[in-house]
């Protein structure tokens, strides 16, 4: 149960931070609309510091990713018994934090009329710069792999400035990669705020471009089997 409510409240966390960032820098009579990515990506490292910092003195490992999750499991840093409570309690958090992002800023969503003054689905979750599917798919599978590559030698991210390095991690993650799919790295962070777009009564809501949502799945799951089965092997050839 601290596992599943570490993981729910930090990937709650990340997503209202995150996702916050999203809807000041688009939606119309925001303070911050128009904001640069880099201002972007350094509020997304920050989200992900302070969601680790939560989940972790909750109690759980602070994945707050099913790819780090599965991938983990696979390969034997993670028991499997826990792999079903951590993915559903992500997915949830995720779908609550773009909630609460849905309630905070309603009267701007009210005065975004419609996608072309800000009001659209990449508030929420990640999309193309360019529409291109398999290279958006190896755009998200890059930036994953080098990701969780790092990530599997920072040791337990979880204490002391451990989560502050993470957060510099994902902010670098972005500028180098970012710019071509919005670096999702994270199934949950963009299904789970994807659905709350398409079910939730947000004014003046456009498409939430379902057909694109395999790319954020699959290409982070897939990028992070190959960047843990390869830390995997480099470990046993060094035994």
């Amino acid at each position: 149960m601290h596992s599943f409510i570490g993981e729910f409240v930090g990937t709650m966390v990340l997503l209202v931070l995150g996702i916050g960032i999203g809807a000041g820098s688009n939606l119309k009579g925001s303070i911050a609309k128009g904001a640069s990515w880099h201002h972007i990506t350094m509020t997304w490292g920050l989200a992900i510091t302070f969601a680790v910092y939560v989940a972790g003195s909750l109690g759980s490992k602070a994945h707050l990713n099913p790819a780090v999750t599965l991938s983990f499991a696979t390969f034997g840093l993670f028991p499997w018994k826990d792999v079903l409570p951590y993915i559903t309690a992500q997915f949830l958090g995720a779908f609550a934090g773009a909630a609460i992002i849905a309630i905070h800023y309603y009267p701007h969503f009210k005065a975004t009329k419609n996608e072309d003054e800000g009001n659209h689905v990449g508030i929420f979750t990640t999309g193309a710069a360019i529409d291109n599917p398999i290279f958006n798919f190896l755009s998200e599978v890059i930036a994953t792999f080098i990701f969780v590559l790092i990530l599997l030698n920072l040791g337990d991210f979880t204490t002391g400035l451990k989560p502050l390095i993470l957060g510099l991690l994902i902010m670098v993650i972005g500028q180098a990669f970012g710019e071509t799919t919005g670096f999702a790295l994270n199934p949950a962070r963009d299904w789970g705020p994807r659905f709350a777009y398409t079910v939730l009564p947000i004014p003046n809501k456009g498409n939430a471009h379902w057909s694109y949502a395999w790319v954020p799945m699959f290409g982070p799951l897939v990028g992070a089997f190959m960047a843990t089965g390869l830390q995997a092997l480099v470990l046993s050839m060094m035994k």
